[in-house]
């Protein structure tokens, strides 16, 4: 009994994804269309925990995906200025980055927890709720004040990096 359940909580550790690969992606849809950008957000693989919580990108305001672990999302659209923005339930702020869009190139950037998730998440676990307000309160000024971190990528090192990953759903 005891082997059934440690196998039923190990397989759900497992966050191997089943969508296309970009490079197939790529084949299949081709470049930007005319006067269009593409820009692509990727999550790395790793471990995710029992529960591999997607984390809520949009661009321009608008739903982009809920990106899961080992996962990419992209979307193409007009060239010019765009935001990229990410929320948590429960955290105070909110991740923005500003992309202005060249038609026909494509974007690529890597989604990590900023420095302040991380501590919030640090002083939650070792001091509970008081360690979270006195987290939020000394992380309150920190250049990002959202739960995600944006990173640009040249293009040779998120071609490298996406051949892992699978498209979110």
């Amino acid at each position: 009994m005891a082997l059934s359940i440690a196998a039923l909580v190990l397989s759900g550790c497992v966050t191997e994804r089943s969508g296309l690969d970009y490079a197939s992606m790529v084949q299949k849809l081709g470049p930007p269309a005319q006067g269009q950008a593409r820009i692509v957000i990727l999550r790395e693989k790793g471990y995710a925990g029992i529960a591999d919580q997607g984390w809520d990108i949009r661009l321009n305001g608008g739903p982009m995906t809920d990106l899961k672990t080992g996962t990419y999302a992209y979307a193409d659209r007009p060239a010019g200025r765009h935001q990229l923005s990410a929320t948590a339930s429960m955290f105070p702020g909110v991740s923005q980055y500003d992309v202005t869009a060249v038609p026909g190139r494509t974007y690529f950037f890597l989604t990590r927890p900023s420095a302040r998730a991380k501590a919030l998440h640090g002083m939650s676990i070792a001091g509970g709720v008081a360690g979270l307000l006195v987290a939020s309160a000394i992380t309150s000024n920190d250049p990002n004040p959202g739960p995600l971190d944006f990173l640009p990528l040249d293009e040779q090192a998120a071609r490298t990096m996406i051949t892992e990953l699978r498209l979110a759903p």
